[in-house]
């Protein structure tokens, strides 16, 4: 992966850009996305799910000879060809592995927007389709506002190794104006109760940054136009947005 630009140098877009449309390309991985993000038991990516399975024949179908398809009329075998989708995390999950519709958030903890969403949106979201099993959340690193970031999710994920990713994504979103220098990150941590000792030796992990990097990198080859962005069953749904059209965009692919 290439530099992660410094404090700042990328920002956060807004306003427009959530109708900034991806590559041809890009929207093929998109759907690479997804079909990893569902997974529930470490298998490798599901067909998409819109691929239309054809029907059982009948008693009377299978009496009927048919003349076997020529090359040229046998339906193409879908492939893939993209960017590396790099490994889900289910403990970065939230939500049953079962739910209809899957949320793949692309976030940086220190993007303004991003902890709009983590602060109002995400709790009602929570309570009305993630803990109802309707809708599983996945997370997915885009630092893209410089070495805080990237220290705040390489922290992150030091907190997931001892099972407290969310809590300490919750509490990293709920100051987020305090900054993420490495005195804060610790007294996060402290704060709810990890083991500090375990904590400083996984942070300082390079699988952890690497981790990261494959997130970020990753993001950076979908073309996804901010933070924070959404797949939302594949479907490209940008910044945080009012929680009415959150809602909206998941009964869409809900009963699509």
């Amino acid at each position: 992966m290439g530099q992660v630009e410094d404090d700042g140098a990328a920002g956060t877009r807004r306003g427009s850009r959530s109708r900034i449309l991806i590559s041809a390309a890009a929207g093929m991985t998109v759907l690479a996305v997804l079909a990893v993000a569902i997974l529930d038991s470490g298998t490798d990516a599901r067909r998409d799910s819109r691929v239309v399975i054809p029907a059982e024949p009948s008693a009377a179908d299978a009496a009927t000879p048919r003349a076997s398809p020529r090359p040229s009329e046998a339906s193409p075998i879908p492939t893939w060809e993209g960017p590396t989708v790099p490994p889900i995390n289910e403990s970065m999950a939230q939500g049953s592995a079962s739910a209809p519709v899957t949320i793949v958030e692309f976030g940086d903890f220190k993007c303004p927007e991003c902890g709009t969403f983590a602060r109002r949106i995400e709790p009602a979201l929570r309570g009305r389709y993630i803990d109802t099993g309707i809708v599983r959340l996945f997370w997915r690193d885009f630092p893209a506002q410089g070495r805080e970031s990237i220290r705040a999710a390489i922290a992150a994920r030091a907190a997931d190794r001892q099972n407290a990713f969310w809590p300490f994504h919750d509490a990293l979103y709920a100051e987020q104006s305090a900054g993420f220098s490495d005195d804060r990150l610790r007294a996060v941590a402290a704060r709810i109760g990890l083991d500090m000792a375990r904590f400083e030796a996984d942070r300082r992990d390079p699988e952890l940054r690497r981790a990261v990097e494959q997130d970020f990198a990753f993001a950076a080859q979908l073309g996804l136009p901010g933070t924070p962005a959404f797949l939302i069953n594949g479907e490209l749904f940008f910044g945080a947005q009012p929680l009415s059209k959150f809602v909206e965009a998941i009964e869409k692919a809900r009963h699509g």
